[in-house]
């Protein structure tokens, strides 16, 4: 029996709402004449309607003669032998689950020709991220597999920001208390560039928080514990002094959470003072 023409299963024909492979044979008005791979080759039928979910103006852009696809069954007539498919309510999640093609073939077609080239596919699948030429020698059983790789690489590999923060607080009661206290905070941004930006924030004098998202947490925590000195430096030249509450570290959500309502209670706070000291001044 040839490999290229079996039946996978012990049933012949697929169940209604099953993912199957196909290997697309004609393409005609009413749709796409295909093959079961599956299931000893027998015929099947995408419709016009079943190709796209979005409008079509060109059919061979959606599907092309020689290509594998995965679809999901919608009809089986066992009597007339008539399968209808439909490749539109296919998700890209499902493509691989419906993938007939063994684990070893995807492994050598993708896998080893990338560790050969690259040292590892792991590595060649974070360079793909930036740049898709990777997968220019690659064969893949068919499009819709790419695709989702490329998107479970993208899901998977792309790193993402840590935040790190750092609790401070700055005084100065010298003459030019406030404008020493502004100077010394503006040095922690004063290096600033489009990759490292650590921002400061008032909570209520005299804490400030000095805040930074970098890809490296080793590096962020860096960039705060310099901005510190810095701070330290310009404040005690004027009389000042800086106290880390917090030491520079990577937070979580929770902790901005955190600090944030922190933020709004002083804020309360102050705004009621205000209050207070208008009704005084309108009482007088």
């Amino acid at each position: 029996m040839s490999l290229t023409n079996c039946r996978f299963y012990e049933d012949k024909y697929p169940e209604v709402d099953s993912f199957v492979m196909v290997n697309v044979k004609q393409i005609a008005e009413m749709g796409a004449y295909v093959k079961l791979l599956e299931y000893d080759n027998i015929d099947g039928m995408i419709l016009l309607s079943e190709l796209s979910r979005r409008r079509i103006r060109s059919i061979q852009k959606l599907i092309r003669i020689g290509r594998n696809e995965v679809v999901i069954v919608l009809r089986v007539d066992k009597e007339k032998g008539y399968i209808d498919l439909s490749k539109r309510r296919v998700s890209p999640e499902d493509v691989i689950k419906g993938d007939s093609d063994p684990l070893e073939t995807l492994y050598e077609n993708i896998g080893w020709p990338l560790n050969q080239k690259y040292g590892h596919a792991h590595d060649a699948f974070k360079i793909s991220i930036t740049n898709p030429s990777v997968w220019d020698e690659i064969t893949f059983p068919s499009e819709p597999v790419k695709n989702e790789l490329q998107q479970y690489i993208n899901s998977k590999l792309t790193p993402h920001p840590t935040k790190v923060r750092a609790d401070i607080e700055v005084t100065c009661f010298g003459y030019d208390g406030i404008d020493a206290v502004k100077d010394a905070l503006r040095a922690a941004e004063a290096d600033n560039t489009p990759e490292n930006q650590i921002k400061v924030r008032l909570v209520a004098p005299p804490l400030y928080v000095l805040a930074s998202q970098c890809l490296d947490k080793t590096l962020g925590v860096k960039l705060l514990e310099e901005a510190i000195v810095k701070i330290e430096e310009r404040i005690k030249a004027a009389g000042g002094s800086c106290t880390v509450k917090m030491a520079p570290k990577a937070v979580t959500e929770h902790d901005d959470a955190i600090l944030q309502e922190l933020m709004e209670k002083r804020e309360r706070e102050n705004t009621q003072v205000s209050g207070d000291e208008d009704s005084e001044s309108d009482d007088e």
